[in-house]
């Protein structure tokens, strides 16, 4: 289903209710936070809007996660909002302006976790300059969560964590206290002995786009052939 209105959401108009985890719910229902604020400073222009095939990058990373097992995405954009949002006009997906991208990756991440539907379950962090991400990964993390209903569940291939990465609703509240560009990082080291691993045959779980080099040299992450990868 195609919407061609993307509601704006004011972040502090929101609410972020904490209701109980429901244990052993296979049909746990999870949203995607496609963080994509950031002004892309050592890459020289925005790369949210660089080609990839025949799509814009952001168009191509939240085309991947409508198409994954994610009953609601929303984009959190910041610098140059506007220019990028206009890329996003025919995607059913919930656009939220962080106007405090510059305070750093928390501030997107609360921005998206104020704009969840109160039923969603969990919450896939997935980042807008990671466009060798599969729909079979996202799915992989899902169906992880509804098997265990584990507060974290993380990619990694040979051993290596990467992203995305699942957080359980239990930790909304842990996140929402998060400083500066610390992400989830610290909630991963802080629960470590209770988070899931799922273990994928992908390396695009480690590759995001900073620079023009990084673009080039990623380019066969995103090609036919490795997008049917997981």
């Amino acid at each position: 289903m195609i919407n061609d209105q993307i509601p704006m959401t004011n972040p502090q108009s929101a609410t972020c209710t904490e209701p109980s985890r429901s244990i052993g719910n296979p049909q746990s229902a999870v949203a995607a936070i496609v963080l994509a604020a950031g002004e892309s400073h050592r890459f020289g222009q925005p790369k949210q809007l660089m080609p990839v095939g025949d799509k814009t990058m952001i168009q191509h990373v939240v085309d991947i996660t409508l198409d994954s097992p994610i009953e609601q995405v929303i984009v959190v954009l910041g610098c140059r909002a506007t220019e990028i949002r206009a890329s996003l006009a025919s995607r059913p997906v919930q656009v939220v302006v962080n106007e405090k991208w510059r305070s750093g990756l928390s501030s997107s991440v609360q921005a998206g976790l104020l704009a969840m539907k109160p039923e969603m379950g969990a919450v896939l962090f997935v980042l807008a300059d990671q466009p060798g991400i599969t729909t079979e990964v996202i799915a992989k993390l899902v169906e992880r969560y509804r098997e265990t209903q584990a507060p974290i569940v993380v990619p990694t291939h040979r051993g290596r964590r990467g992203n995305p990465v699942l957080f359980d609703r239990s930790l909304f509240r842990e996140l929402m206290e998060v400083k500066g560009d610390q992400g989830g990082r610290q909630l991963i080291a802080e629960h470590r002995d209770e988070l899931e691993e799922v273990e994928v045959e992908t390396e695009a779980i480690f590759t995001d786009i900073d620079t023009a080099d990084d673009y080039q040299r990623s380019h066969d992450l995103w090609t036919d052939s490795n997008l049917s990868k997981a």
